[in-house]
């Protein structure tokens, strides 16, 4: 990979690009995460507090148990419809302030559901306010559902039954997410069938906390159209192949795969192996929440720990929008606007 001399770079929160690994709760910003737990009394470890960011950790279950249970913590500070809508306001307007001009946001109804009255109007809710949100931040936001691989299989296909019924209204694919350990991937394939059927895109995480054999099963069980994470491909250089022949897209969050150990430093995320071998990819904040880091964050640490040009960042931006399932009246413009990007005089940072 080849850095540009000197200090010259563009700038990368001018760069148009797409996100397609976000979570809900963990898209909430801090300060209102703060906000809303002291109107409600809701006591905040300091982990979430004074040493925020969090140390964390994946490697093991203990490790995934105290991510888990503060992501859990920030989830039950959303406790009106207003909060909904304030999350993914704020969400959006923070998205569009790093250059994105598409956000695909996943959400599992069924861990707000007994709050909100249900799946069905909890699903409405987060729709109606994406809609909302999209319109106030100038913005494209599509839903993502998300099944919970820690839950029953059939808890699966009944997500999945409601997404199919928001297919082409907002909800534009399916995926699987929570420990990779739990669970057996190909017993979510008749879920994933259930959305496929619906024209949903397929997105199920794997390739993060377990190794190269997770990604070939989403590839084989799943059919998946895209993997949340799934850097741990290039450990197995048959299944690192398998990823380049069904031409997915890795949605690779670099800062979170850090944070959960899964690589001791940014360096070591395989983000130049991958596009050598070429693998689509597009880069994603995860949780930003949990994690410290949004979207053009994923960008600046990739050019400074990989040396890329403008030009590198600019297709891996490029990636993101062709991996993403927005329509073609953003899809088009963004394309256009990295090209802008590229052509504009570079200037000393």
């Amino acid at each position: 990979m080849t850095a540009q001399s000197g200090s010259e770079v563009r700038s990368l929160v001018a760069l148009p690009k797409a996100h397609l690994h976000l979570h809900f709760t963990g898209s909430m910003r801090h300060a209102t995460l703060v906000e809303l737990a002291t109107r409600d009394g809701v006591r905040l470890p300091s982990a979430l507090l004074e040493e925020w960011p969090p140390q964390l950790s994946g490697a093991d279950e203990k490790g995934w148990f105290r991510f888990q249970r503060l992501y859990d913590i920030a989830r039950s500070v959303l406790r009106t419809p207003d909060d909904v809508r304030r999350l993914l306001h704020e969400a959006a307007i923070d998205d569009h302030a790093d250059g994105s001009g598409w956000m695909e946001i996943q959400v599992d109804p069924s861990g707000y559901s007994a709050r909100f009255g249900g799946l069905t109007a909890f699903t409405d809710l987060v729709l109606d306010a994406a809609r909302d949100a999209a319109d106030r931040a100038g913005i494209g936001i599509g839903v993502v559902i998300a099944a919970n691989r820690t839950r029953h299989p059939l808890d699966a296909r009944t997500l999945a039954r409601l997404a199919s019924q928001y297919a082409g209204r907002g909800v534009v694919g399916f995926g699987l997410s929570n420990d990779e350990r739990r669970g057996r991937i190909e017993d979510f394939a008749p879920a994933f069938a259930i959305a496929r059927r619906a024209g949903l895109v397929s997105t199920p995480h794997g390739g993060e906390l377990r190794g190269a054999t997770s990604v070939a099963q989403c590839l084989t069980a799943l059919h998946a159209d895209r993997v949340g994470h799934g850097v741990r491909c290039v450990e197995n250089p048959r299944v690192l192949e398998a990823v380049v022949a069904s031409g997915v897209t890795l949605e690779v969050c670099p800062t979170s795969n850090v944070s959960l150990g899964v690589y001791a430093s940014l360096e070591e995320v395989p983000v130049p192996e991958l596009l050598d071998a070429g693998v689509p990819i597009s880069l994603g904040a995860d949780d930003p929440l949990l994690f410290g880091s949004r979207l053009a964050g994923q960008y600046a640490v990739v050019r400074a720990a990989h040396g890329f040009d403008d030009r590198q960042l600019a297709e891996l931006a490029r990636m993101s929008v062709r991996g993403s399932h927005a329509p073609e009246s953003i899809r088009n413009p963004l394309l256009r606007g990295i090209n802008d990007w590229l052509a504009q005089p570079i200037k000393e940072s």
